[in-house]
């Protein structure tokens, strides 16, 4: 069935005006620290200035004390928290630091506002950078993103409704992962891929684990889904894992900024190692793991190897299961993966993917295009597994059911690889009409047409269902388990769709090639007459023969 989406431009870069200038005066801090250090510098600021924001608009209205606040006191930290707005000490506001800016001590102010803030918001503890007092930070540079900053109103109730403050935060992290390259790369998953990811699974309601969350971008997207179609925060449940610790701050705060709770776990940690939701059973698992690990460690006796004990060269495979271990029974996961795991059998991979296959848990394939990520230019997969792909109905909430049809021995292959834009030269996004497309495509396959009409006619709901699913040559096609026997369990959907199909235009072959070659004898007597004619002008320049 077809449904609203968010509305998003090609280009996932939304042009907010003061986004240039805010990245060339954080751009400026370059001269003594790489991306890598800045970023925390600038984010933790824009963060800083947000709660400030979202706080001096409450206490406007407690000090006013009209209506409900009639009576309130404008300093008492419960009057904040109960509207979900951080509490901010006088030292941490914004109008406290920018007033400071031009101080040669305005490090260690932003330092003490960090912990202040900390200390009077639990949440937030260990999660701010508290480190702008360092000697090798430009307090003078520092002073100027100040001030630039103070000039951007994020935090105001108009302001949140453009979601200006998480469009601009996304669209940083962006630049940053660019700035970085590789090393940026692993901690940010481009706005496309999400959207995809997240549109083709569907996570109306129910619990979401992302267990290499990076800076949480898998869980902001789906909450965007959950509101786009009707639902509201708080109709997921949220949690993650991730083993870098500034990695892991930056998505606490990503979160934190929209108002989304999440539990990540008491602290950052390897998920191999330490799996800090080990009793968890999701009803979604999203994620973008580190592609090719080769640096993981592995336990041989491991309950998560279902399928085959994983190479200890590579991690794909580990992830993986890790996946499917966490999958509630009727459970979803959507991952993104190097296309090597698509059809590699080194290490015992493909009896892996072998045993997948035969458990019946592929539900769908998607081949993307290269240059879509910072980390790498390769080009990468999507895989979308489910625990139980026989014909079920998602409810969600007053909306129609989305009904499954019985999808049991069955897979749906898609080659995206000639899909999106570059961006600039190195660097490719899908645009709206590719994921959409896209997800057209899967939700038409899995969907149970004659199911879904009987429900709307039970509830007298006139329903114009979009056409249904058709193989594509070149684009899409289902697939029996049978079938991918044949191509010896290997899921690279080329091997499936075939080549596209060219449009015949009715002419007969006998009557087609007697012109093509009159026509080809003509362009060959003009190209005779061109090279006659140059010779002529050279030999009158003195340089012909």
């Amino acid at each position: 069935m077809a449904r609203a989406r968010s509305k998003n431009s090609a280009s996932s870069s939304a042009d907010l005006g003061f986004e240039a200038k805010l990245w060339l005066a954080a751009d400026k801090l370059r001269s003594n620290m790489d991306a890598g250090e800045y970023k925390h510098v600038v984010l933790g600021l824009i963060f800083l200035k947000y709660i400030s924001d979202t706080f001096e608009e409450h206490h406007a209205k407690l000090v006013e004390g009209k209506g409900e606040y009639t009576g309130a006191n404008a300093e008492d930290p419960d009057e904040y928290k109960a509207e979900n707005v951080f509490w901010v000490p006088p030292a941490a506001r914004w109008t406290y630091l920018q007033n400071s800016a031009k101080q040669p001590t305005i490090g260690k102010i932003v330092d003490d506002a960090m912990v202040a803030i900390e200390r009077d918001n639990t949440r937030l503890k260990g999660v701010l950078p508290k480190d702008y007092a360092r000697p090798g930070l430009d307090k003078h540079r520092l002073g100027e993103l100040i001030d630039l900053i103070g000039t951007i109103g994020m935090g105001d109730k108009a302001s949140r409704s453009k979601d200006i403050l998480g469009r601009f935060y996304e669209d940083f992290l962006g630049m940053f992962a660019s700035a970085e390259g590789k090393k940026g790369g692993q901690f940010y998953t481009p706005q496309s891929v999400v959207r995809l990811l997240v549109e083709m699974l569907g996570p109306y309601k129910g619990r979401i684990y992302d267990p290499c969350c990076g800076s949480g971008g898998m869980f902001v997207q789906s909450e965007k889904f959950v509101e786009a179609h009707g639902g509201k925060i708080g109709d997921i449940s949220i949690y993650g894992q991730e083993s870098n610790p500034t990695t892991r701050r930056l998505a606490v705060m990503n979160l934190a900024l929209r108002g989304i709770e999440a539990d990540f776990g008491p602290e950052h940690a390897d998920t191999f190692r330490r799996d800090l939701h080990p009793d968890l059973r999701a009803d979604y698992v999203l994620a973008n793991p580190p592609f090719n690990d080769s640096d993981w460690s592995r336990k041989d006796d491991d309950v998560r190897w279902q399928y085959g004990v994983p190479p200890r060269g590579n991690a794909n495979f580990a992830w993986v299961q890790h996946f499917i271990h966490h999958l509630a029974p009727h459970g979803m996961t959507g991952f993104v993966l190097a296309n090597g795991s698509m059809s590699s059998n080194q290490s015992g991979e493909g009896d892996i993917r072998r045993a997948l296959i035969e458990a019946d848990l592929v539900d769908c394939m998607v081949a993307l295009p290269g240059q879509l990520f910072y980390s790498t230019q390769i080009p990468v997969c999507l895989w979308f597994l489910s625990k139980n792909k026989s014909r079920r109905a998602i409810e969600h909430g007053e909306d129609l059911p989305e009904c499954f049809r019985d999808r049991r021995g069955k897979t749906l292959f898609i080659d995206a690889r000639q899909m999106g834009v570059l961006i600039d030269r190195v660097h490719r996004e899908l645009t709206d009409a590719d994921v959409s497309k896209i997800v057209d495509t899967y939700r038409a396959w899995k969907l149970d047409s004659d199911a879904l009409l009987k429900e709307a006619d039970k509830r007298r709901i006139v329903l114009e269902l979009a056409p249904a699913y058709q193989d594509v040559a070149g684009f899409c096609k289902s697939a029996t388990n049978a079938e991918i026997a044949v191509h010896s369990y290997v899921l690279t959907p080329g091997r499936y769709v075939g080549a596209e199909e060219i449009e015949d235009d009715g002419e007969p072959f006998a009557e087609k090639m007697p012109r093509l070659i009159s026509e080809l004898h003509v362009q060959f007597a003009e190209s005779a007459k061109l090279e006659q004619a140059i010779k002529a002008k050279l030999k009158e320049l003195g340089h012909g023969e």
